[in-house]
């Protein structure tokens, strides 16, 4: 017989968002002091939020896209306030906060044929890289080349998946015991895609901070 878990019988926090359509993704930051949503309305909001998240105020409204935003992403704080969404629209965006409560745009990609699905930062071992899947059957790898904001190379894996690509995530950089080893374990990249076709992939790379 199934054992019931007991459920918290309210949450801890609530946020009215003030999203004008429905949200798609949430996501706190490295420390969970920041949450990033995103939604249909094609804003992204970014909120400042207590250790507990119990607290919260808006701190920023990005306009970011022309179309329904699925998904956003932080990159590791060592690269700086750095957020990552893609849309609709078929465009991979990253915004910097170089001010406090003022992000720009210092990159866009877009070079897929249809809507950007999923994206995700890589360990921040492999540097400031950021796989994305979309609905064409691609997955792009972006990685910043660490000299100016919008300085990134760009590499494209066609037909990873028929009919489209939906998902994408990327293992840890180093096995889970290499703390331990006697010996140094060299850095792994390597990511997982799922698709419209019903298949999981993993795909390997070189380590470091090159292409994926």
């Amino acid at each position: 017989m199934a054992t019931m878990v007991a459920q918290p019988s309210a949450p801890a926090a609530s946020i009215d968002t003030q999203h004008e359509d429905m949200i798609h993704d949430v996501q706190l930051d490295y420390y969970g002091k920041r949450l990033a949503t995103c939604s249909s309305d094609r804003i992204i909001k970014i909120f400042d939020v207590s250790p507990d998240q119990s607290q919260h105020s808006l701190s920023a409204n990005i306009a970011a896209h022309e179309g329904p935003i699925w998904q956003v992403a932080w990159a590791h704080p060592k690269f700086g306030s750095i957020l990552a969404s893609c849309s609709y629209d078929r465009k991979v965006c990253v915004w910097k906060e170089v001010q406090p409560q003022q992000w720009t745009q210092i990159y866009t990609y877009a070079e897929h044929q249809s809507s950007v699905n999923a994206i995700s930062f890589a360990p921040h071992e492999l540097g400031l890289k950021l796989a994305c899947a979309s609905a064409d059957g691609s997955i792009s790898i972006l990685t910043w080349k660490g000299t100016g904001d919008n300085a990134w190379d760009e590499r494209l894996i066609p037909n990873a998946h028929q009919i489209g690509c939906n998902a994408v995530s990327w293992a840890p950089a180093a096995a889970p015991a290499s703390a331990t080893a006697p010996t140094a374990t060299p850095v792994q990249a390597a990511l997982v895609t799922g698709g419209c076709d019903g298949v999981v992939k993993v795909w390997r790379g070189g380590g470091g901070g090159g292409g994926g």
